[in-house]
């Protein structure tokens, strides 16, 4: 692992930490218009437009510059190509300072912490639309030749920064995100907009999200089917990078982009069956909807009510810690809870005569104390027995209903019952009752796998009925005619069973006799 040198951002603390990042920043802007190397003055002309406004005396100055050099975030050289009449001008015009590799670090360091800090994060439906569209110009590009070596450079940089971006905001607003669910708003009115609005903003990101990220992952397997190694190699023609002495930048920027690439993929066409992170976004953010919404349905409950369970509870014990006796508490605690109120004077005995009245009530026989009178302060009532009622009807009503539908089903398997197989077509036209079974059997075929040769075959719930269905040998329909409208679907060769012979239906048969004779 890689380690930050340690005085690298030494700068940003202890007493002149706001002097030594001005300066550093000073730098920074002068670079920004090309000047590499700052003298005394010109380090005072960047400070004013940076915003240092304060008196800053020569010592000073110095002092921080020779701070920064020892930090090794900025490097001293001499011009020895000036001419100097005095040694004040000597001493304001020899010494050139510019930003080390480090000092440059730190700086794009400090710059991006602070851009962190400022930003909020976003769910942005534009940056997969982008990817999408960089994804297919590659695609594109890499049929063309080598002259669109520039433009493949230009669109892969393009790619990972819509990338980055993507990961950045994501990052940024999940954050954001957390940290709303846990926050306790002080106002409940702004922190019930707050979590509405977010809400909203979820909803609508979530909005096709699936298919936004299955176009992504579809545009990068195009990608890779026209050679990703060989497109990273234009690319590296295209970035015509300079050449740096005892090395080679290629293999360091091929490497880079080999990076991002596998960046991109773990986003939406992950190796090895995990999950896409567009998938895991998905489910964060329908997540935080639900809690989100659990959190503004307590708030409004507590809204709707005057005081809320908690608050009485606390109020409750703020007087406890108040009471001044013991006995106080107690009458407080009977007060509050009712568990000391004596809901059972009003009850006698079951036989008063056999009490005396001379007495005493704690020589008496106790009073038989119902526990339904603690949790409905109600006493409990003894009556006759209810009567039983007669269930003869319901069940002969219920067993002439069974042999009626067990008749519906016995005509219904002989109107359908084949000798052999024939067509869906030969069924004509049929009874509505006839014609559901007859499309509960086609389902279970169809739902069947089929063997090497196309047929299908699937049996009733309970096995009696098998069905054999074999696709149709031609393009003929077939329409099937009811009183509640037509059917029409390919013509299937059908053959409809019983489960031990063709045309034997002995139970079924058995019971329409029955029928009959009854």
């Amino acid at each position: 692992m890689r380690r930050v040198p340690p005085e690298m951002f030494r700068f940003t603390t202890g007493e002149k930490s706001d002097l030594n990042g001005a300066v550093i920043e000073a730098f920074g802007v002068a670079g920004e218009h090309l000047e590499t190397t700052l003298a005394l003055d010109g380090v005072r002309e960047r400070l004013r437009a940076v915003g240092w406004i304060a008196d800053l005396e020569d010592e000073e100055l110095h002092d921080t510059l020779k701070r920064l050099v020892g930090w090794e975030l900025l490097d001293v050289v001499h011009n020895h190509a000036e001419n100097y009449r005095t040694a004040e001008e000597y001493e304001r015009r020899n010494l050139h300072y510019s930003l080390t590799r480090r000092g440059e670090a730190a700086l794009a360091g400090l710059r991006h912490a602070l851009e962190v800090l400022a930003s909020t994060g976003a769910l942005q439906t534009a940056v997969l639309e982008a990817i999408t569209d960089r994804l297919d110009e590659l695609t594109v590009l890499s049929g063309e030749p080598a002259a669109a070596d520039r433009r493949i450079f230009s669109t892969v940089r393009e790619l990972e920064g819509h990338l980055e971006a993507l990961v950045e905001n994501t990052k940024a607003f999940n954050g954001q995100l957390q940290r709303l669910l846990r926050a306790e708003g002080v106002d409940l009115d702004v922190f019930r907009e707050v979590k509405a609005a977010t809400v909203a903003y979820l909803q609508e990101f979530l909005v096709n999200l699936d298919r936004r990220g299955e176009t992504v992952a579809a545009a990068v397997a195009r990608v890779e089917e026209q050679g990703i190694a060989v497109l990273r190699q234009r690319a590296l023609r295209g970035a015509e990078l300079p050449p740096v002495p005892g090395e080679d930048p290629g293999a360091g920027w091929l490497e880079s982009r080999r990076a991002r690439w596998s960046g991109l993929r773990a986003w939406f066409l992950p190796d090895g069956g995990t999950r896409p992170r567009i998938e895991q976004l998905h489910d964060i953010a329908r997540r935080a909807i639900v809690s989100l919404l659990q959190v503004l349905e307590r708030i409004n409950e507590s809204r709707r009510r005057s005081s809320s369970a908690v608050q009485d509870f606390r109020e409750l014990a703020r007087w406890f810690a108040a009471a001044p006796e013991e006995d106080d508490l107690h009458r407080l605690w009977s007060t509050a809870f009712g568990l000391g109120s004596a809901r059972h004077a009003h009850l006698a005995h079951p036989d008063p005569e056999l009490i005396s009245s001379s007495r005493s009530w704690s020589e008496a026989p106790p009073v038989q104390v119902s526990a339904l009178l603690r949790t409905s302060g109600r006493t409990e009532r003894f009556t006759r027995t209810g009567k039983v009622r007669d269930v003869a009807a319901v069940r002969a009503e219920r067993a002439e209903r069974a042999r009626a539908e067990r008749v519906e089903l016995a005509r219904a398997w002989q109107a359908l019952e084949t000798d052999g197989p024939v067509r869906l077509s030969s069924f004509g036209a049929l009874d509505p009752a006839v014609f559901d079974h007859l499309l509960d059997l086609l389902g279970r075929a169809l739902a069947a796998p089929s063997d090497a040769s196309g047929l299908r075959r699937a049996t009733t719930g309970d096995g009696r009925v098998e069905i054999a269905l074999s696709p149709p040998p031609d393009a003929r329909s077939a329409v099937l005619h009811t009183a509640k409208g037509t059917l029409a679907g390919p013509d299937y060769v059908v053959h409809i069973l019983t489960v031990g012979g063709a045309t034997a239906l002995p139970a079924v048969r058995a019971a329409m006799g029955q029928e009959t004779a009854g």
